[in-house]
């Protein structure tokens, strides 16, 4: 089943967090990652309000768990830490 990496984010350092976004990008799409929604309008109905949100959909919940600990998307994450505060979800979809 197709998976949903659902990404809230605050970035509290542009520049680093930057550096995250051009190399987090290669890591998802080499694990079959695409973005279907990246820091565009949104409406906070409840809970923390972050001004980023981020959705990419995967082809499993293993591949997007794979992303997340390649060694290329730790690299990213590297330049995120210090630089935003995030939460990070993995959601199979009912597709």
């Amino acid at each position: 089943m197709p998976a949903l990496w659902i990404a809230h984010v605050t970035v509290t350092d542009a520049d680093a967090y930057g550096k995250y976004a051009e190399l987090a990008g290669p890591a998802i799409a080499k694990h079959g990652g695409a973005f279907i929604a990246r820091g565009g309008r949104y409406v906070q109905l409840e809970g923390t309000d972050r001004p980023r949100n981020v959705v990419a959909k995967f082809p499993s919940v293993e591949d997007a768990e794979a992303c997340y600990i390649s060694p290329e998307y730790q690299a990213a994450l590297d330049h995120a830490r210090g630089a935003s505060e995030r939460d990070l979800v993995i959601i199979e979809t009912t597709e």
